[in-house]
């Protein structure tokens, strides 16, 4: 450490004491990195099981629902802390899903002039609710999704669009729960 100057400290000692400060001024308020909580830290502490229960689906898309609904138990499940159940009756809250678009739009074209590259649109209506008190902890009407998807070459989007659902449910899952627990 330095040593005073005329009866003052040098520029740098201040400095390193208030960022020292504004560190643990930061890390005492509860700030944390997008994605890092956990539901447990965010919802009340009665609530201790969340039941999902298969997503509605209003689109003409075989199985959305069954691919959507598993993707988000099982990003719930890897933040942990708090047991998920498709059993509604059970459960301390209930998040319900209705799946109310999907459509897929090119958005990049070959050298031959096919689509080779889509951005694939998921619409849901989402809402978190306590099963006792029907206090609503996340609601959201229209809650929208998109994701790039690249055709493999020699492939049209309609003979691989279960694979693209496939592929974009975790991430669909992971922006919806970083989601909810952000609007806490």
């Amino acid at each position: 450490m330095r040593k005073k100057i005329n009866g003052k400290w040098p520029v740098r000692v201040p400095v390193l004491i208030f960022l020292a400060l504004t560190i643990v001024f930061f890390a005492a308020c509860g700030y944390r990195l997008r994605g890092t909580g956990n539901l447990s830290d965010v919802l009340p502490p009665t609530v201790k099981k969340i039941g999902v229960p298969l997503f509605i689906n209003q689109t003409t898309k075989f199985e959305l629902d069954k691919k959507l609904t598993q993707a988000v138990f099982d990003e719930f499940v890897a933040r942990g802390r708090v047991e998920i159940t498709s059993d509604v009756k059970t459960a301390d809250a209930v998040l319900t899903g209705t799946i109310t678009g999907f459509s897929a739009v090119p958005a990049g074209f070959s050298s031959q002039g096919s689509a080779d590259h889509y951005t694939v649109y998921v619409v849901t209506s989402i809402t978190l609710v306590d099963s006792k008190t029907q206090k609503v902890y996340y609601s959201n009407p229209s809650y929208t999704f998109n994701e790039d998807y690249e055709v493999p070459q020699g492939k049209d989007f309609e003979s691989v669009e279960n694979e693209a659902i496939k592929k974009i449910a975790p991430k669909f899952a992971r922006n919806l729960v970083l989601a909810i627990l952000e609007g806490f």
